[in-house]
């Protein structure tokens, strides 16, 4: 048995898979603990881990492999990977972004290194990349990303082939860049004005008094003060997007995180313009289509670290 670990911004995941095949068993989800000691995270992934061994009858002791896929940056401390996530860790840009914590970093890899034997920890967008290029709509594609816009903005990035991880595994960090004049908005990271600070779940409610399923609700609805921000907000999503495309040459970037899924079918031909419309020679022949492995591919990329 391993353990499959998806750390998010606003939930983490904890299943098991045998090994033998793609099912994933005794799934738990809870929101991601951001109080007490900075450890916090860590305690409460290794209890859901035994939780789920006990409710599909596996002695702990037998799951000694993990895969985890995690929002980042990751910074190294001692040789060992913490967080120093912007959406969990409100020490970074302070009492501004009204996270209940001041940590600067969460601990992960030290103490799930304790438990397990075999541990591999990822970026989520590097290991949802990882899924979608094994299982889902990036098969076959040498060149291409993959996009959450979820509670933050996250990138996995392969160019020929290789995945691009950096020198601390933060490669595609791309929510971090700037991409308007607009210099209102507040990220987690401190940044004043970056793409997650003006488009991401997170952000949507502190720009605009509702939260991001409220706001496109009444964008479908036909009301037109939504429509307008949400136009705005695939304006500046777009220009990140066509970034990536032509700093890199992409054939295909899969899209996948809680905004856009579950509003894919009204989101994606507002996005689609923003990239394709300029600069031809660089951006024809590069699709956006959805996440082929739809709103599970966050359960699935921590299974691709271990598969």
């Amino acid at each position: 048995m391993k353990a499959c670990i998806d750390i998010g911004g606003t939930k983490v995941a904890v299943s098991l898979n045998d090994g033998a095949g793609l099912e994933l068993i005794a799934r738990r989800s809870e929101p991601t603990a951001k109080t007490g000691n900075n450890d916090a995270l860590a305690v409460q992934l290794l209890r859901m881990v035994d939780e789920a061994c006990a409710e599909a009858g596996v002695p702990a002791e037998h799951v000694q492999c993990a895969g985890v896929s995690s929002c980042g940056p990751f910074v190294v401390v001692g040789g060992r990977i913490e967080l120093a996530a912007p959406n969990i860790c409100g020490g970074i840009a302070g009492g501004g972004r009204g996270l209940p914590n001041d940590w600067m970093t969460a601990l992960l890899e030290a103490p799930l290194a304790q438990r397990f034997r075999q541990l591999r920890i990822e970026n989520d967008c590097v290991a949802a990349l990882e899924a979608e290029r094994r299982w889902g709509a990036l098969q076959g594609v040498d060149d291409c990303a993959y996009v959450t816009w979820s509670t933050g903005i996250g990138t996995g990035l392969c160019v020929d082939g290789r995945v691009l991880r950096g020198k601390n595994g933060n490669a595609g960090h791309a929510g971090h860049m700037f991409v308007s004049d607009n210099d209102q908005a507040l990220c987690g990271c401190g940044n004043l004005g970056d793409l997650e600070a003006l488009v991401a779940g997170s952000s949507v409610e502190q720009r605009f008094g509702a939260d991001s399923a409220t706001l496109l609700q009444r964008a479908k609805g036909g009301d037109a003060a939504a429509i307008a921000i949400v136009d705005d907000l695939c304006r500046v999503l777009g220009r990140g997007l066509y970034n990536l495309v032509v700093t890199l040459d992409l054939r295909r970037i899969s899209l996948g995180g809680s905004v856009f899924w579950h509003n894919r079918e009204y989101l994606l031909p507002r996005l689609r313009p923003h990239v394709a419309e300029h600069m031809e020679p660089l951006t024809a022949g590069c699709e956006l289509v959805p996440a082929g492995l739809e709103n599970r591919v966050g359960d699935y990329a921590a299974l691709a670290l271990i598969a």
